[in-house]
């Protein structure tokens, strides 16, 4: 059970970081505006460690995303390093 919580904590994530598209539709957005904001993730991401996540697995994928080779398209989106700053600043 905890590696699906862990699996929901990283996707959570990286969906936030990512941030919409330039080109996202009207259903896009509107599901962004109800489940995308910061407050959202935090909610999220708590349940997720309450569920058997550990803050330091938290702090240490974000640190993967920040650095990690395979995460570099994520990167390169507008935006994504203050999105990723926001997460962090929460639980670092």
């Amino acid at each position: 059970m905890k590696e699906w919580h862990v699996k929901s904590m990283e996707k959570t994530i990286i969906k936030h970081v990512k941030g919409l598209p330039p080109d996202a539709s009207r259903y896009e957005l509107r599901i962004h505006k109800r489940y995308g904001g910061i407050n959202k993730v935090q909610k999220k991401i708590k349940y997720d460690i309450k569920h058997g996540v550990s803050n330091e697995e938290v702090v240490s994928f974000l640190q993967k995303v920040r650095t990690g080779e395979e995460f570099l398209d994520i990167r390169e989106c507008e935006g994504s390093l203050d999105r990723l700053k926001e997460i962090e600043s929460y639980f670092v």
